[in-house]
């Protein structure tokens, strides 16, 4: 049975907020990891804790308090709608924000453990040569971390595909805006079309499968596993 066009668009929208969110937890995530791998404190301690709340925390929490954030009548709501003339809430760029909350610590574990493993010797090495942060972030780091960096991203867009309770109640269920796949999934269910649903979780399963299969054949002892 082909894919319905609702179907095709709710897997571009999929495909596109995992891209999207993917690269903006790399972005925001690398500097948070470096950061927390060279912190011992409490500080440290708490905002690692505050990254991994998502972990264990049910989804539709996060999802809760974020719509609260976003809706319309709230300054963050407000401010959006003078910005850029949309509402926030119920929209792709809500199902960013709240992607990038619920998937952080699949990006910011992996690596912060990678960045832990880098031999301080040899940062300091760098540094009496004449290298500051930056080069030595990026000549030896970078290099050092760069199989972190695959599984960081892959764990991250893997996570954001299969994300259900966030973005159902940040974005609802709006075909060709928010309705992502799992959200069509669960659109099949609840209206009995289980041979669509049975396709669409097929679907996911077999790249679920697939992409943990690459991660664990390639990460060897997987030193990357995530913790609570």
């Amino acid at each position: 049975m082909p894919l319905s066009p609702a179907e095709l668009d709710a897997i571009a929208l999929t495909l596109a907020l995992a891209a999207v969110t993917t690269a903006l937890l790399l972005l925001l995530g690398t500097p948070l990891a470096w950061w927390l791998s060279r912190q011992r404190g409490s500080l440290g301690a708490f905002i690692e804790a505050l990254v991994a709340l998502p972990l264990i925390l049910p989804p539709t929490v996060l999802g809760f308090y974020l719509l609260l954030l976003l809706a319309p009548d709230t300054p963050v709501g407000r401010l959006w709608q003078q910005v850029t003339g949309t509402q926030l809430a119920f929209s792709f760029s809500a199902l960013v924000i709240g992607s990038v909350l619920y998937s952080l610590p699949f990006v910011v574990q992996p690596l912060q453990a990678a960045f832990t493993r880098v031999p301080a010797g040899l940062l300091q090495a760098a540094a009496t040569l004449g290298a500051n942060p930056a080069d030595q972030f990026r000549s030896i780091v970078l290099p050092l971390c760069r199989r972190s960096f695959l599984v960081a991203a892959s764990l991250g867009f893997a996570h954001t595909v299969g994300e259900f309770g966030v973005v159902l109640m940040i974005g609802g269920n709006i075909p060709g805006e928010t309705q992502v796949l799992s959200i069509a999934l669960y659109d099949h269910v609840e209206t009995l079309r289980f041979a669509e649903a049975h396709r669409l979780a097929a679907g996911l399963v077999i790249f679920s499968v697939a992409l943990l299969f690459a991660l664990y054949r390639g990460a060897g002892t997987t030193p990357w596993r995530l913790r609570a």
